[in-house]
């Protein structure tokens, strides 16, 4: 089916009180991946495409439409969301590429910066009909510049919401971006008390390095949409080098890359479940 606005996925999210899976695309093969997780799961999936995503690819719209296609032969709902987009004109780029969100990160700038950059995204948005994420209290690890132990203030980001008009906001509640060590706690008390002063859902970043149990304590708390990258990154990784280590002579690099979507696929769709099931 056609992709499906972000919106909609979320507003089914709030209203069931569970998590949503929004999971980053690095390639091709991981689009399909995620799309057939979803599939398996019958659960629907956000998938992300990042700025540094865009970067490596050289431009948004080919891995862009790639995604849109593989989503009008799937079965299942799928939105394609902007993730991490300092970029103002990458944002407006992407609602015109027929995003269905857009994550405008001005964490790094002053208060009163971020407010105004992202105001501007919203207004832009809002013309097109697309959901719009920010973030405000940085989140640790992301390219060194983020401290760890930041948290968000709930009355700080109640006005941020207000002055912006955001659909989400992602919040610093003790996770860390690219952990490859799921040892991470969230700060469930902060969670429940942004919960209960905003009135938009939350989003986690970061939620590689978050446990299952605590992911799902979460959502519990008030967290409505997941975040994850490197934990899935990581199954992609580990199955093709088993499969060059098993086959040192290989060089079809379609046979070590199925290997990857495969393994992929499957703890995307155990996550989706898991989200959901929170």
């Amino acid at each position: 089916m056609p992709l499906v606005p972000t919106a909609q996925i979320m507003d089914q999210a709030v209203r069931a009180a569970r998590g949503q899976g929004a999971f980053n695309v690095i390639h091709l093969e991981t689009a399909q991946a995620l799309i057939t997780a979803a599939e398996q799961a019958a659960v629907p999936v956000i998938l992300q495409i990042s700025e540094n995503c865009m970067k490596y690819h050289g431009s948004l719209a080919p891995l862009t439409l790639a995604c849109k296609a593989l989503a009008e032969e799937s079965s299942a709902e799928i939105a394609l969301h902007l993730d991490h987009a300092e970029d103002e004109a990458l944002a407006y780029q992407a609602i015109e590429l027929g995003f269905g969100s857009v994550m405008f990160d001005g964490a790094k700038l002053e208060f009163e910066q971020n407010v105004a950059a992202t105001a501007r995204v919203v207004a832009a948005a809002r013309e097109a009909g697309v959901y719009v994420e920010a973030e405000l209290g940085e989140i640790g690890g992301k390219d060194g510049a983020h401290a760890p132990g930041v948290r968000t203030d709930p009355q700080e980001a109640a006005l941020f919401v207000q002055r912006t008009g955001v659909d989400a906001l992602a919040v610093a509640v003790g996770s860390s971006h690219a952990m490859t060590e799921r040892s991470a706690n969230l700060d469930l008390e902060l969670i429940d008390r942004l919960a209960q002063h905003l009135a938009v859902p939350l989003v986690l970043h970061g939620s590689s390095g978050v446990p299952d149990a605590v992911l799902q304590e979460g959502i519990r708390a008030g967290l409505r949409k997941i975040n994850v990258s490197t934990h899935l990154n990581g199954f992609f990784t580990r199955a093709v080098r088993q499969w060059l280590d098993e086959n040192p002579a290989g060089v079809d690099s379609r046979k070590y890359l199925a290997a990857g979507r495969s393994a992929l696929s499957g703890e995307a769709a155990r996550l989706l479940g898991l989200f959901a099931g929170a």
